[in-house]
């Protein structure tokens, strides 16, 4: 179950919650199909839970969402990509850990 703190992007709404946000925003790009992603969901979770009022974490579905998905040329999921002042910050491809992530997203809070 994802945690309530996990925000859904959308082609729609991504402008506005990402790449306008005053806060960084730590976006999961995945697929329901795609088993890795299925297992960094936790992950996400668990960041999101950490970091709630610093950092906004989302989830992007690629199937769901193709202009955001191919605007940042996300070939490989899950990708990971944590924006500050609507630019890409960090980008990390596949499975990381929790500490990973937080380390990356210390840099910039």
């Amino acid at each position: 179950m994802a945690s309530d703190k996990v925000t859904t992007f959308t082609d729609g709404n991504f402008d506005t919650n990402v790449l306008q946000a005053t806060t960084p925003v730590l976006v999961d790009f995945w697929a329901e199909w795609c088993g890795p992603c299925r297992a960094l969901g936790p992950t996400i979770d668990a960041l999101a839970e950490a970091n709630e009022g610093r950092v906004s974490v989302g989830k992007l579905n690629v199937d769901e969402n193709p202009a955001i998905t191919m605007k940042y040329m996300v070939r490989g999921i899950p990708t990971v990509i944590l924006f500050k002042g609507g630019e890409i910050v960090e980008q990390i491809v596949g499975l990381a850990d929790q500490a990973e992530f937080q380390k990356k997203l210390d840099k910039y809070l």
